[in-house]
């Protein structure tokens, strides 16, 4: 059977495609490796019959190293968005390391639409997906819309004031749970695609902020008023929460992104994958309301 290593595995992501690769048993244990800076942090998964390797982005020979021996290789982006360039480089370097340690696939975590995105990071992915088709390698291309899951980084705070402050205008997004986002990788991973592949993981339906807005509020029976407001007003409403300026930017473009209209995508990618109907909105606040606040 194909070895498969997981980069980023001790990352929200990560641990949740090991999870699936683990429940869905079409790959054995002995042929899934967990990578990580610190594999420290996969103790448990090693304790689990799992094979834990030592991956990090900036050391290209001890990459090498580590992919030795790997057939199919999941680079998920890493987390590296405070120095401009420097994720694009650790991604470079990576495929780069895929290539001289024989991988034969190469899948990787990317976004809907980099080549027209705004958001501050989409030339980090766009960089990297060139990166793969030059490389000569198999790739299956694997572009995740918007989680769901980023909705609880603001949605406690807008719920105990009553108002949701947001730029996207009337714009829509096809939000996806992360967790689909990593049960599909898991089978594409077990079943790859034949060829060289572009997926695009999206929800079966693109909502706008009014809707998403109406949505946590009814599943947390709290009045939520939706804003909308500038590019400009919003970068000042979180600084003045605190948030540094790489966060700033990276959540301003992404309102924008949203007001262009490049992440009202939606596919059957995830169904065809995974066979099943990724998780709705609606369903997933329900299951979530907890972290609602």
């Amino acid at each position: 059977m194909a070895k498969i290593l997981v980069t980023g595995a001790s990352g929200q992501l990560g641990r949740k495609i090991i999870e699936h690769l683990i429940a869905d048993g079409k790959i054995a244990r002995s042929d899934i490796v967990a990578a990580s800076r610190n594999p420290v942090k996969l103790s448990a998964l090693s304790q689990a019959g799992i094979e834990v390797r030592k991956t990090d982005f900036d050391d290209a020979a001890g990459m090498e190293a580590a992919f030795h021996g790997i057939e199919r290789l999941l680079l998920i982006s890493t987390d590296e968005l405070a120095v401009p360039g420097r994720r694009l480089a650790q991604h470079k370097a990576a495929v780069e390391a895929a290539v001289k340690a024989g991988v034969k696939h190469i899948f990787y975590t990317s976004m809907p639409n980099p080549d027209k995105s705004l958001v501050s990071f989409a030339p980090d992915h766009l960089g990297t997906e060139e990166a793969i088709k030059a490389s000569g390698l198999t790739y299956t291309i694997i572009r995740n819309s918007w989680y769901l899951d980023n909705y609880f980084m603001s949605m406690p705070h807008n719920l105990v004031v009553g108002t949701w402050y947001t730029a996207t205008g009337d714009g829509k997004v096809a939000n996806i749970s992360r967790d689909d986002c990593a049960a599909a990788a898991a089978a594409a991973l077990a079943s790859p695609p034949a060829g060289n592949v572009i997926l695009t993981l999206t929800g079966e339906t693109a909502l706008s902020a009014d809707e998403i807005g109406k949505i946590v509020s009814d599943t947390a029976g709290k009045p939520l008023n939706v804003v909308k407001v500038t590019d400009e007003q919003l970068a000042n409403g979180l600084r003045g929460a605190g948030l540094p300026d790489f966060v700033v930017a990276m959540l301003v473009s992404a309102d924008a992104n949203t007001r262009a209209g490049n992440f009202n995508v939606v596919t059957h990618d995830f169904e065809d994958l995974t066979g099943r109907r990724p998780q709705g909105a609606a369903e997933f606040f329900k299951a979530h309301k907890d972290l609602l606040g």
